[in-house]
């Protein structure tokens, strides 16, 4: 399949697939900061992983196929998994990969265990319902892309409304409480915001897959920046290029009537990439730039050493 820049002013489809993956990324980038930064990766592999039950129950009262029903169900179960995670790491001794892990995997083992019993039960409706596991990219539409940066922007601008507190509750809690601040709310709202942008990705990555759009373009974004503005900005920008531009390869790259390369898959994998390459390559971070400052060090070290012999 041969793509021209044209195609994407024309072509219905390829519109909506690629401004659809580009807008998962920036909200989901941007989100994925608090994450990483709380370094609770594992929050969003457990909200993603959590949504399947909610899309099958919502699907089961429902009867339909109906996009934003699912979506809903999908983001209210996340946020229940989520929710229980951050209580039992409060209330209990576990930690935090443990509660995160048992949390993901007991609510994937009841979607996986619902969406079996609505695939044998023989409801014509269900048809694609599995999409969900990897993602359907293909299906998306306009509407889906509106609904995208409707929810896309109240994500975001919940973000830069309320950034000062965001940042001091994240690296200053004490100080937070002590001004009165409620701190458990501004710990648990980026996490609500988080499930907002699994909601959006579950269509286009799928739950398996999700994880990486959270994380990859926030540890990208880490490597070239200190502050948290610049981190959360950058990590957008991160993001929306890796679904943009993994989309558009994985339709540049399908063959004429085949099957095609699958979007999800090439966008995280475009993701992850971004990701290696800022770890190698950032200037202040990176592992060429340290490996060189440890050279350098190491001259400075042995020119002493002669200049003392002298």
């Amino acid at each position: 399949m041969t793509l021209s820049p044209a195609d994407f002013f024309t072509d219905y489809t390829l519109r909506s697939i690629v401004l659809g993956s580009a807008l998962l990324g920036l909200v989901a980038g941007t989100l994925g900061c608090f994450s990483v930064l709380r370094r609770q990766s594992l929050i969003g592999d457990t909200v993603a992983h959590a949504a399947l039950p909610g899309i099958c129950a919502a699907f089961l009262l429902t009867g339909t196929r109906d996009t934003l029903g699912l979506l809903v169900g999908g983001g209210l179960s996340g946020l229940l998994a989520s929710l229980l995670a951050l209580a039992i790491l409060r209330y209990s001794r576990l930690k935090e990969d443990v509660a995160l892990g048992v949390t993901f995997s007991t609510f994937f083992g009841i979607g996986i265990a619902l969406l079996t019993a609505i695939g044998q039960s023989g409801n014509a409706a269900q048809a694609g319902l599995e999409g969900f596991l990897f993602g359907q990219a293909a299906a998306l539409t306009a509407g889906d892309v509106a609904r995208f940066a409707v929810l896309g922007a109240l994500a975001l601008g919940t973000v830069a409304a309320l950034h000062k507190e965001f940042q001091i509750s994240l690296f200053d809690p004490d100080y937070a409480a002590v001004q009165g601040w409620p701190v458990a709310g501004l710990t648990a709202l980026p996490t609500a915001l988080t499930v907002l942008a699994v909601m959006l990705g579950l269509q286009t990555v799928g739950v398996v897959l999700m994880a990486a759009m959270l994380i990859a373009p926030a540890v990208a974004a880490r490597q070239w920046t200190r502050g948290l503005g610049g981190m959360l900005r950058l990590a957008g920008v991160f993001g929306a290029l890796s679904g943009g531009l993994g989309a558009a390869l994985s339709l540049a790259f399908s063959p004429a009537g085949g099957a095609g390369l699958p979007t999800g898959a090439v966008t995280v994998l475009t993701a992850t990439a971004l990701a290696v390459l800022s770890l190698l390559l950032a200037p202040g971070r990176g592992l060429l730039a340290g490996l060189a400052r440890q050279r350098r060090a190491r001259a400075r070290l042995l020119g002493d050493l002669a200049g003392r012999q002298r």
